[in-house]
């Protein structure tokens, strides 16, 4: 008990044996937290400029942006600067805060990407209710949930880990997640066994409502030519993203109750942190990309003229200047009717007989038969 009492700070080794690639390590990690920012931030900032973006799917494309800044303050500034250091430590408040905002990241994921197959299957299967039911002070108290319940979640368990006695300082990872402080503990609690079994039901119904949704979606979207065609263009980044962060935590996870030792260090970083690297650099991307009022907008405040209208529009000045042309114009009024005419209705029609003079009429005769002289 009094060892556990002198625990203030934590050893963390996920970087053990990376002494010779630190500094590549740094650059690589630096751009990638750069675009991280350049690529989330100009999201953001498209959708609060832009007063037609300000419906449900974007405020909710926004919310998920900004969730990718928060999770990756949590890592990437103490990473980078434990690459530049010979000592990798965190203090025990530290260990805390970084666990519950990488904890409260995946868990707003989720829950925003519930919001959003929400907002699509009503748009969807329910347009003729859509506007009365996506209000704004509903979508107000769907973004509020989102935030809030993982926020909660979270927050219990890092009370019941706060509360723990420790008996080691050893993390063998990059970073601090409650589960590995758990493990720490002398004696194990039932309250470390039952709310992370909570979490992860909550969480996983949050999944299964998320594929029911896009069930009926398909469902219904293959009936119809229009609706499969704003699937594709709404929907389907929203899927590729849910795949990329599903299979994202689902490393995680896996690697977390079931992974070894034996494993390539490397291999165990990379499945650590690849849910703070990928989702938040594809999110924005591919929702910039296929998301069509995004991708003009974001052009638009770049000063990048649109190839296709352009063209468009040369091709058309083109076609007036030649059509004048066509017709003389000095042509007379009735010339240029008869010249305009369809020819199958003055010309006469083929095979007609010639026209004869008509014959003289023949003699009249009186009652006698006698020929009437003049």
């Amino acid at each position: 008990m009094d060892n556990a009492s002198a625990i203030t700070v934590f050893t963390l080794s996920g970087l053990n044996g990376t002494e010779k690639y630190r500094i590549p390590l740094f650059v690589v990690t630096f751009l990638c937290y750069s675009l991280i920012w350049v690529a989330n931030v100009t999201i953001i900032v498209t959708i609060i400029m832009d007063k037609n973006l300000h419906e449900p799917m974007y405020i909710l494309l926004c919310n998920l942006c900004i969730n990718g800044l928060f999770g990756t303050a949590g890592f990437y500034p103490k990473f980078l600067s434990d690459l530049l250091s010979s000592t990798h430590v965190i203090s025990f408040s530290g260990c805390l805060l970084q666990g519950f905002v990488v904890h409260a990241y995946i868990g707003a994921d989720l829950s925003i990407l519930l919001v959003m197959s929400l907002d699509r299957y009503v748009s969807i299967c329910r347009p003729l209710v859509y506007h009365s039911v996506m209000t704004r002070q509903r979508v107000g108290l769907l973004v509020l949930f989102a935030w809030l319940l993982p926020a909660t979640l979270v927050m219990v368990s890092s009370i019941t880990t706060f509360i723990l006695k420790l008996c080691d300082s050893h993390i063998p990872r990059l970073y601090c997640i409650n589960f590995f402080v758990n493990k720490l503990a002398c004696t194990a609690s039932a309250a470390s066994f039952i709310i992370p079994a909570c979490t992860y039901t909550i969480y996983v119904c949050h999944f299964g409502f998320i594929c029911l949704s896009y069930f009926y979606l398909i469902r219904t979207c293959r009936q119809s030519k229009n609706n499969m065609s704003k699937f594709m263009q709404t929907c389907l980044p929203h899927v590729i993203c849910l795949i990329i962060v599903g299979i994202g935590f689902l490393f995680d996870l896996m690697y977390i109750r079931f992974g070894s030792v034996d494993l390539p260090q490397g291999l165990q970083n990379f499945m650590a942190i690849e849910f703070l690297v990928v989702p938040p650099i594809l999110n924005p991307v591919i929702y910039g990309m296929k998301l069509t009022q995004v991708r003009n907008r974001i052009a638009q405040l770049f000063g990048v003229k649109q190839n296709k209208g352009s063209h468009k529009f040369v091709k058309k000045k083109k076609k007036t200047e030649q059509t004048p042309s066509r017709v003389p114009a000095t042509a007379p009024a009735a010339e240029l009717r008869f010249n305009l005419s369809p020819p199958s209705i003055l010309s006469e029609p083929p095979n007609t007989p010639p026209r004869t003079a008509p014959s003289a009429a023949p003699p009249a005769i009186n009652r006698t038969g006698e020929e009437i002289t003049k």
